[in-house]
């Protein structure tokens, strides 16, 4: 099945550009060079490379990195240049922009729902070969908008399991025992059937992909028809300080073994649609300490800000170092509550986080970890909203919690 080479907006990026961003060797550096009264978002690129090579190595089938957890124009490429070369999008707007920075990527539009009109732009303007759905509505409406003899449709399962920090079938997902109806009636309308599911966000353990995996196989024995992809979705989590999960490779180890007991067609493939896994290590935050009452301190970014997602269920930290006058600093640490910038008596850091026990205001605090679902989810809340992002250039910078 063809692709097009239909293309988003040029961004102008040369391949081995800062992408149009400020630059500077390191977060050290950066801070010897001023004092910035604003939040600063540093970009790694050699993290975001590297991480991307090691996935699309280690994941035994397709990658297809989620834009919603950072749709930043920089780290799209640079995962790009890292060999991801697929893309899970849930908007045309995602489409366009991944389109524009990396033309010859394919697009999968792996929502169940679509404004009016969007499957047919994403079909005609942009290429897109790959839809979902949910329901017989869906399907119908897809079939409105493109020739569903020329497009993959996968039919999205709703499976849960308990290691999994928020269920993602509550909104979407067909109960597996209509699934193989609803297969087959894509398949009796002229498109390629084809299956997924999300276990979950921030899967904690390997063996709930194992266990979703055998009800996926369960569902594709009922089908007179043999399928060729598989998409198993997203949740390959992240360890953070507090929050440890296994490495990567055991949630890979258990997809491989459980694709080989799925019934696919001879060419067929499994699908991966990482976005945290990918997104989180290679951006850091740099924040100013405004001001101190005694054990609390009061940043210039938080919970309506970057921090946003921890609001959530799940990790309640990030990696972090401390600088002072451009300096890394540490020393005899203390236990300290960490507050926002806005108005809303919310807007406090869960938990209580260690750091140096003289930290005073103009101390600036890095914290690491957090690309994935800090850019793409902030707000505007009070007016408090930073444009600040950084390239960092220098090949051995490494953000908090990894070393060289």
């Amino acid at each position: 099945m063809s692709v097009t080479s239909a293309r988003g907006p040029d961004f102008g990026f040369p391949e081995d550009s800062a992408f149009g961003l400020e630059t500077c060797a390191d977060t050290a550096s950066l801070l010897a060079r001023e004092r910035p009264a604003e939040p600063v978002y540093c970009v790694y690129p050699e993290i975001y490379r590297e991480q991307a090579a090691a996935f699309v190595a280690g994941f035994p089938g397709h990658v297809l990195y989620a834009v919603k957890a950072n749709d930043h124009p920089a780290v799209i490429r640079l995962l790009n240049q890292g060999g991801v070369t697929h893309f899970d999008c849930a908007s045309l707007a995602e489409i366009e922009q991944v389109r524009g920075l990396c033309p010859d990527a394919h697009c999968y539009f792996m929502i169940p729902v679509r404004p009016r009109g969007a499957a047919r732009s994403a079909f005609e303007n942009f290429g897109v070969r790959h839809f979902v759905i949910d329901h017989t509505a869906g399907l119908d409406l897809l079939a409105d908008q493109v020739p569903l003899e020329e497009v993959v449709v996968f039919t999205r399962m709703a499976v849960s399991h308990e290691a999994a920090l928020q269920n993602l079938s509550t909104k979407f997902g067909a109960p597996p025992e209509s699934v193989p109806g609803l297969m087959e009636a894509v398949a009796d309308r002229g498109a390629e059937a084809a299956l997924a599911f999300n276990v979950g966000s921030s899967v904690t353990r390997p063996e709930a992909y194992e266990y979703a995996m055998e009800v996926a196989q369960t569902v594709l024995n009922r089908l007179p028809f043999r399928v060729r992809l598989v998409d198993v979705g997203g949740g390959f989590p992240r360890s953070y300080p507090g929050f440890r999960v296994p490495p990567l490779e055991d949630y890979f180890d258990s997809i491989r073994n459980m694709s080989a007991r799925l019934p696919l067609a001879d060419d067929g493939a499994i699908l991966a649609e990482p976005g945290r896994a990918l997104a989180a290590p290679g951006l850091s935050a740099v924040v100013e300490v405004l001001l101190r009452k005694d054990d609390r301190l009061y940043l210039n970014d938080g919970m309506f800000g970057i921090f946003w997602e921890l609001r959530f269920k799940g990790h309640d930290r990030y990696p972090v170092r401390v600088f002072r006058d451009g300096s890394s600093h540490s020393g005899d640490t203390r236990q300290f509550s960490l507050y926002g910038p806005t108005c809303d008596s919310t807007d406090v850091l869960p938990g209580r986080v260690p750091l140096p026990a003289d930290i005073r205001p103009g101390d600036h605090l890095e914290f690491g970890s957090l690309g994935a679902y800090s850019l793409a989810g902030r707000t505007r809340f009070n007016g408090f909203y930073s444009e600040r992002v950084v390239l960092l250039t220098a090949p051995d910078a490494r953000p908090p919690g990894q070393a060289n």
